[in-house]
């Protein structure tokens, strides 16, 4: 008997591959909802977190202030935020008894938006901080000698450096994305509702639905290589047309 189980499981892995390629193949109506409400929450708080971000990360890299320093410290640590941390604070902001409960955001896409955008933006204000301090220290005395406030320099750099930063907000983007512990909390991982593409395959793969997991899987890997493979063609592209 113990001869044939290897057999048994390598049929079941290729039915199961067999199975998630037909999903993909035949646009499952699941699927798809799936996928665009990933797309949509990740996107949603990315974009949340650009407008918030990079504005603080360029005003740290050219700013002079008290606590600037502990600032940049708590913001490289922020990067590495534990999600289920945000995911619980979060759920404690947005729970009955916290100060934003009475908005019935809990359980929600808006929720996760939350959730996610709290993640992104350190990471993004650290590496637009990072580009901008570089940006700073080449043109610090040309923008001084034009007599540009910290604040319009830390402006002007932003947008010299747009295509440097579009960098920056592709990898929030992709840390959104793959983001399960903070949305599950949040949004409470409810089917047609909050299912996003990692709380699904988390729970396809705990109740053994393999074909459904699998076929996610494959979707998130090409997205996150997709993302990967357009923050180095436009960082190409810029420095061929810019120098």
């Amino acid at each position: 008997m113990s001869m044939h189980k290897p057999n048994i499981l390598m049929t079941e892995f290729k039915d199961s591959f067999l199975t998630a390629w037909q999903l993909l193949a035949a646009s499952d109506a699941r699927l798809s909802g799936i996928v665009l409400l990933s797309l949509r929450v990740s996107l949603a708080a990315t974009v949340i977190a650009c407008v918030a971000g990079m504005p603080i990360g360029a005003l740290l890299a050219v700013g002079r202030f008290p606590g600037r320093r502990v600032l940049i410290v708590l913001f490289n640590g922020l990067m590495g935020l534990p999600p289920v941390v945000v995911g619980l604070l979060v759920y404690l902001l947005l729970s009955r008894a916290g100060p934003l409960g009475g908005y019935g955001l809990l359980f929600s896409p808006t929720a996760m938006v939350i959730a996610q955008a709290v993640l992104v933006t350190p990471i993004v204000a650290a590496l637009t901080r990072q580009v901008i301090a570089d940006e700073w220290s080449e043109y610090r005395e040309q923008l001084r000698s034009l007599g540009a406030s910290r604040t319009r320099a830390a402006a002007t750099l932003l947008w010299d450096g747009r295509f440097s930063l579009s960098t920056a907000a592709l990898a929030g983007f992709g840390r959104a994305i793959a983001e399960v512990g903070a949305v599950m909390i949040v949004g409470g991982n409810i089917d047609g509702v909050t299912r996003v593409m990692t709380t699904t395959i988390a729970l396809e793969t705990s109740k053994g639905d393999l074909p459904l997991a699998l076929a996610l899987g494959f979707i998130l890997i090409v997205v996150v290589l997709a993302i990967n493979a357009v923050a180095y063609a436009v960082r190409g592209w810029a420095e061929r047309r810019w120098g």
